[in-house]
């Protein structure tokens, strides 16, 4: 009567019977992988593949892939400020400088509506103090390249700016130096922009800098091909600095540089090669041999 029936009897039961649980849990059945699925997975029909790979936790594939794009600065500058012409050597109280700062005042009510717009991000944001911030960035960006440290030049510059400014200098030694500013930084443009959203907003503003700095650049070889370490100069610069602002964790980094139409062409470099060696020419050398004259038993031989 009780064949093929488990009866727990008192000599048949576990002395400790509170751990009853945990034995049972001590051997478990494990599902093990099969193989030759590959081989059989031919000849199995679509509703059997779809109930294995629901079984399985798997997504069905797709005829298209996938990747994730992170965009994290613009491709170039939109609405770029155009410097006037003959800034840095017009005195406001000349004509020409008083038409300057009227020009200024007309175009600013784009760049404070601009502002108001990073205000909304940043509420601490004033173009005056940012002037003073993006001076600091923009010495530590040029100290950086100087000292070829990428990684503290990828968060002072953009993905655009950084090979306009690594690509000329790889087999190069630059020497750089801020000396002074001439006269404060200060804001001159601004502007905000979304891509793909509306909520993706990039900033960008541009700086002017007015200050005396001193640059070398000696080639691999240690010959001076630029600039000097001893002369100063005079540098009147735009520099655009982008922010991403939708992003929590953006910095406010160089873009790129505004290079007006109506400024002269720079003095290029000075390009070296290597002096390859004179060969010298060997002179022909001229037969010293006495040509054999006949003596007389030769002649009485023959």
């Amino acid at each position: 009567m009780n064949a093929g029936i488990q009866v727990r009897e008192r000599h048949t039961k576990h002395w400790a019977p509170a751990f009853k649980k945990l034995r049972r849990l001590k051997v478990q059945k494990v599902k093990l992988p099969n193989f030759r699925e590959e081989d059989t997975i031919s000849e199995l029909t679509p509703d059997q593949i779809r109930s294995r790979m629901k079984e399985q936790g798997i997504l069905p594939p797709r005829s298209w892939m996938e990747r994730p794009i992170t965009i994290s600065a613009t491709g170039a500058v939109f609405e770029p400020y155009i410097p006037p012409e003959g800034d840095g050597k017009l005195s406001s109280l000349t004509l020409g400088g008083a038409k300057q700062s009227m020009e200024f005042l007309s175009k600013k009510s784009k760049s404070m509506l601009a502002v108001r717009k990073i205000r909304s991000f940043e509420d601490n944001f004033s173009p005056s103090t940012f002037a003073e911030e993006a001076q600091d960035i923009y010495i530590k960006a040029h100290k950086a390249l100087v000292e070829k440290d990428y990684d503290t030049l990828h968060q002072c510059v953009t993905e655009l700016c950084f090979p306009l400014m690594t690509e000329d200098l790889k087999m190069c030694t630059t020497r750089w130096q801020f000396l002074k500013s001439l006269e404060p930084p200060r804001v001159v443009h601004a502007r905000c922009t979304d891509i793909i959203n509306k909520e993706n907003i990039f900033s960008q503003v541009t700086v002017r800098f007015h200050t005396q700095q001193t640059l070398a650049v000696y080639d691999r070889f240690g010959r001076l091909i630029y600039g000097s370490e001893v002369v100063a100069k005079d540098v009147v610069e735009y520099v655009v600095f982008e922010k991403h602002l939708a992003n929590s964790y953006g910095l406010w980094r160089i873009h790129e540089k505004i290079i007006p139409d109506w400024m002269p062409a720079r003095e290029p470099g000075r390009k070296t090669y290597v002096q390859q060696k004179p060969v010298a020419e060997s002179e022909p050398v001229a037969d010293t041999a006495v040509p054999a004259t006949p003596t007389e038993q030769s002649a009485a031989v023959a």
